[in-house]
């Protein structure tokens, strides 16, 4: 799947809107989330690529239930 770099910046700003959601909305974190969500999107579109998944079928998932996923996965990876 390939993305153009509207649909990127779209993609992180909806994942640091996540991030926001999920710390509160405190103060002083927008730069931190912006920064953490262009890693995990790029993340989550290599690993996309690697699996041969198809926009459609990301589409389907939705970007929120994607990173939720995505962020699942990868915690339990970074401990083991």
């Amino acid at each position: 799947m390939i993305v153009s770099p509207e649909e990127r910046s779209e993609m992180i700003a909806v994942a640091a809107y996540f991030l926001a959601e999920q710390r509160g909305f405190t103060p002083d974190g927008a730069t931190d989330d912006w920064l953490t969500a262009e890693r995990q999107i790029d993340r989550l579109l290599d690993a996309i690529r690697r699996q041969g998944i198809s926009r459609a079928q990301f589409e389907r998932a939705g970007l929120r239930n994607a990173l939720r996923l995505w962020n699942g996965t990868s915690q339990r990876s970074d401990q083991g």
